[in-house]
């Protein structure tokens, strides 16, 4: 059996060498398919990553859009306090200037009736005069001796009362 002892030796190294390679034909494969499964989910990952770098892109336009309408409210914010600001200046001193004239009017109309006072003072005693000079003279009188004095009216003087500045002021909240 020695001239087969070589040819079993050489058969069995040629065996072992066969079955290595085909060991690492197997490790092979394998890491070939787990290489092909990294690859997907790398893939699976870099398109997951693009889609968030888009939402995250979409999302700071909205952020700019949404950062520059409130610029944009605040300075209107800003011009609608500065016009109630100038509405209330312009109430006040509407309210002051009205408040003068209702004053002048009042002053105007006392006056007035001062001056109807004195007149109708200076006609009794103009009639007075009239009269003490008629029977003075010995003159018949127009007035048939008793002559009535017209009842005094009094004008009903109209109570403007003052308008407190604080109504109809513009509530600032």
């Amino acid at each position: 059996m020695a001239p087969f002892a070589p040819h079993t030796r050489a058969a069995a190294a040629l065996r072992m060498k066969q079955i290595a390679l085909d060991n690492q034909d197997r490790t092979i494969r394998r890491l070939r398919a787990q290489l092909a499964t990294e690859r997907r989910r790398l893939a699976a990952t870099k398109k997951e990553l693009e889609e968030t770098r888009v939402a995250l892109e979409a999302s700071h336009k909205v952020i700019a859009g949404l950062t520059e309408i409130g610029l944009s409210m605040s300075k209107k914010v800003e011009r609608m306090k500065v016009k109630k600001h100038q509405v209330r200046a312009n109430h006040v001193e509407c309210h002051q200037k009205f408040q003068a004239r209702i004053h002048e009017a009042e002053d105007s109309m006392q006056a007035q009736h001062l001056l109807i006072e004195a007149l109708v003072d200076e006609k009794d005693s103009l009639l007075q005069t009239i009269h003490g000079l008629q029977e003075a003279n010995n003159a018949p009188a127009p007035f048939d001796g008793d002559w009535e004095e017209e009842p005094e009216e009094e004008p009903e003087e109209e109570e403007i009362e003052d308008i407190p500045l604080g109504e109809g002021e513009i509530d600032d909240e």
